[in-house]
């Protein structure tokens, strides 16, 4: 049975990326040192979530304004990834091909938050 979406966020494109790219995050830290499950993993995992919440919570507010402010958060998240990404990378505990499928989809959804926020904006 599938379920019928009640949220205005679930039917926004940019949301579900926000989710994929969580997931993605999610698959690959699995992957770095178990020693990290308190530092890297937790921080990067936290960034990614953040991304979705923020558009979800911003889809709750009643003014363009403060969804903007919402989405701008979601981008700072998201730029926490990226440089988290980085650090993962050169620590060697993502490989160089997540790494450029990561910073790809990061790309594409940097791209998608700052159009949304100018939409919102105007």
């Amino acid at each position: 049975m599938e379920m019928k979406s009640r949220f205005r966020f679930e039917r926004m494109e940019i949301w579900i990326r926000a989710i994929e790219f969580a997931g993605q995050i999610y698959r690959v830290s699995t992957r770095f040192p178990t020693e990290e499950r308190y530092g890297l993993t937790s921080q990067i995992r936290r960034a990614s979530v953040s991304i979705s919440s923020n558009v979800a919570e911003g889809s709750s507010r009643t003014s363009d304004n403060d969804f903007a402010r919402f989405i701008e958060i979601a981008y700072g998240s998201l730029m926490e990834c990226v440089s988290q990404l980085y650090l993962a990378k050169n620590e060697s505990w993502l490989s160089e091909d997540d790494f450029l499928g990561l910073y790809q989809s990061a790309d594409e959804l940097s791209r998608m938050l700052s159009a949304f926020r100018g939409t919102l904006k105007r």
